[in-house]
């Protein structure tokens, strides 16, 4: 809730440097000061405007959309014939829907809203919305109040009007359904506490006026985004530093790998390139390092037996692939080499040692041997 400035009805939109404006403070005090007293008192606070009822008018109106942009857009058209003067001349403002889905629509005079705040805004005061007074009252149910020589209704009801006082014992005949606020200690109190429920009129080319306060109200939650975005990107670059670390450990990793299965290799342009090469090389049919040991492995496990394969052994430039294994028996072994034969390839068993686990043999796979 924002401190308040009732503009004063009877000032006809003009202030003097000594009208009188009633400033209802957010903390429930009231006072009755002069314009040059407000801006003093007031030291910058940003404020809500307050505009007597003569200074606009009010609408229920039915429109052809729900779309905002479109209502936007059918506004003028909707009220043009309600208006006594051109509609390009009025700041137009869509309020509530009612049950009934008509809209309520606030209509002042630009030049007359411009320069009322203008002169409160040349005097120092920064307005940070615009309300007008019959649309602040409760909208429980539709209400009559007494400011002073003045009358108000509005609330939950169509009508939003200002009268003089003395016209009541007229009026009301006419307005069963509204309940007469009596005995209200405060009414601008009453009033400022409906800020929320009211139309603020604060929009358009005028929503300029909603300066530092507005701010205030966003600012703990553009800050918490503010530290969750530094956060987020101090994540992203510290989890992108440990992947380009972890990169490069396996970059070097791999060009290791590499000189030790292929040491003859000495110019490394592509190790992906270079490394899928020689798997293409070991991969031919006849013999290569891939074929020969899928060979093998294929024969050891049709044996079925207790074989285990404890070391492995390639030379590309002789060709060959030694195992070295062990068996239960010589019979085991016998039958590998049997397997070898049938799948094309010479075999050679080497030197073999009877051990308390079995048989430890040399095997050696490839051609010219």
């Amino acid at each position: 809730m924002k401190d308040c400035l009732f503009f004063p009805a009877a000032s006809a939109g003009e202030l003097a440097d000594d009208s009188q404006l009633y400033w209802q403070q957010a903390d429930g005090e009231c006072e009755l000061l002069d314009i040059a007293s407000c801006s003093g008192r007031l030291d910058g606070k940003s404020v809500a405007l307050v505009l007597p009822m003569e200074l606009a008018s009010s609408f229920l109106v039915s429109l052809p959309t729900r779309k905002n942009h479109l209502m936007q857009q059918a506004l003028p058209y909707a009220v043009e014939d309600m208006l006594a003067e051109d509609v390009e001349l009025f700041h137009l403002v869509l309020g509530e829907q009612l049950s009934d889905g008509r809209y309520r629509v606030l209509a002042v005079r630009r030049d007359l809203l411009r320069g009322c705040l203008e002169q409160l805004e040349n005097r120092g005061l920064k307005i940070a919305a615009i309300y007008v007074d019959a649309d602040l009252l409760p909208r429980d149910a539709e209400h009559v109040i007494f400011l002073g020589q003045r009358g108000l209704m509005g609330g939950a009801g169509e009508a939003r009007m200002a009268f003089p006082a003395q016209r009541w014992s007229q009026l009301k005949d006419l307005c069963l359904n509204a309940t007469l606020l009596q005995d209200v200690e405060n009414p601008y109190r009453l009033l400022a506490a409906e800020q929320l429920n009211a139309t603020d009129l604060a929009r358009g080319e005028f929503s300029r006026r909603s300066d530092k306060g507005s701010w205030d109200i966003w600012r703990p939650a553009s800050l918490a985004l503010g530290i969750v975005v530094i956060l987020l990107l101090g994540f992203d670059l510290g989890r992108a530093w440990y992947l380009n670390k972890q990169g490069d450990f396996y970059a070097e990793s791999s060009l290791a790998l590499y000189k030790e299965l292929f040491p003859d290799d000495r110019r490394i342009v592509n190790l992906k390139a270079q490394f899928a090469a020689h798997l293409s090389q070991g991969t031919q049919a006849n013999g290569g390092f891939i074929s020969m040991l899928e060979q093998a492995a294929l024969a050891i496990t049709q044996a079925k037996s207790s074989i285990a394969v404890m070391q492995v052994d390639y030379s590309e430039n002789r060709g060959d692939l030694t195992l070295q294994v062990t068996a239960k028996d010589f019979s085991e072994l016998e039958q590998l080499r049997q397997r070898l034969v049938d799948a094309g390839m010479t075999v050679q068993l080497g030197s073999a040692n009877r051990e308390e686990q079995g048989i430890s043999a040399r095997v050696v796979l490839g051609r010219g041997v």
